[in-house]
């Protein structure tokens, strides 16, 4: 079986981005929630609840290291917009980058495979 992470086309002579594979849950669930559009740090965090059924429940300190920790990585960065709070008080948004796309579609691509390579198992078995 030939993975599909491996394989890929826009991953072609990109070892770089399987060196940051596996992501941790919490760092793919973030990402997930920005794939649709940008959001800021209190939608990314019910956006990540929401995507893990609970799961992970993000304190805020949580969630600001790792945004700062992805926007020196440069999977994320900020949008160009601010969305305005009901005080006046601009909110940060943020949205994932090509690379951070790149990143999150090999880690798709890899989850996907080892289902495939589970089911082949449990089908043989």
């Amino acid at each position: 079986m030939v993975m599909n992470y491996l394989r890929s086309d826009e991953l072609t002579g990109g070892r770089e981005i399987l060196e940051e594979l596996p992501l941790t849950e919490t760092t793919f669930f973030i990402l997930l929630s920005l794939s649709p559009k940008p959001e800021h740090g209190y939608a990314m965090m019910k956006s990540v609840e929401s995507l893990s059924d609970g799961r992970i429940r993000l304190s805020t300190g949580t969630l600001y290291g790792a945004i700062k920790r992805l926007l020196e990585r440069g999977w994320i960065k900020r949008a160009e917009e601010l969305t305005t709070q009901a005080d006046g008080r601009g909110r940060k948004a943020y949205v994932l980058t090509r690379y951070g796309k790149r990143i999150l579609n090999a880690e798709v691509d890899r989850l996907k495979d080892l289902v495939e390579a589970a089911q082949q198992v449990y089908a043989e078995g």
